[in-house]
C-alpha cells in the first residue's frame, strides 16, 4: 500500500518542482530600462517550457502511461539541442552535461516514475481480482 501511495505521488510531486525550477529561468526576461510590454512578452516566451509541462502533467495526472511516455519524450528529444547549445557558450563538456542532468534529467525520472505507477496499479488491482476469486 506504501508502495501505491509512493509511485502515485513521487512524479506528481517532481514533476511540479522540476516544472518551478525551469521558470525561475524566465524572471530573467524582466530587466529595467525596457518597457513593461516587452518584458511581459518576452516573460511568455521563455515560460512556454514550463507551460508545455504543465499541459503534459495535466495529461498524465489523468493517463499516467501517456504522459509519461510524453514526459520521456520531451525530456530525451531536448537532451542534444539544451547540450549543444550550452557547449557552444561555455565550451565545457562536463558543465553541458550538469545542466543536462539538472535541467532535462528530471523530466525524464518523472516519465519512467509515471509509467511504474501505471504498471503498478495494474499490477495491484490484477492482484485483487485474483484474491477476490480465491475468496468466492
Amino acid at each position: 500500500m506504501r508502495t501505491l501511495f509512493l509511485f502515485h505521488w513521487a512524479p506528481r510531486v517532481l514533476s511540479i518542482i522540476a516544472i518551478l525550477f525551469i521558470s525561475v529561468f524566465s524572471l530573467d526576461a524582466f530587466r529595467a530600462g525596457l518597457p513593461l510590454k516587452t518584458q511581459i512578452l518576452d516573460w511568455l516566451i521563455h515560460m512556454t517550457p514550463s507551460f508545455v509541462m504543465m499541459a503534459v502533467l495535466v495529461i498524465a495526472w489523468k493517463w499516467e502511461n501517456i504522459g509519461g511516455v510524453i514526459f520521456l519524450a520531451v525530456g530525451l528529444a531536448f537532451t542534444p539541442f539544451i547540450f549543444w547549445g550550452n557547449y557552444a557558450n561555455n565550451h565545457s563538456i562536463w558543465l553541458s552535461l550538469f545542466i543536462i542532468l539538472t535541467v532535462n534529467f528530471p523530466f525524464i525520472l518523472v516519465g519512467v516514475l509515471f509509467i511504474l505507477s501505471n504498471n503498478t496499479k495494474k499490477k495491484a488491482k490484477e492482484m485483487l481480482k485474483t484474491l477476490e476469486k480465491r475468496d468466492i
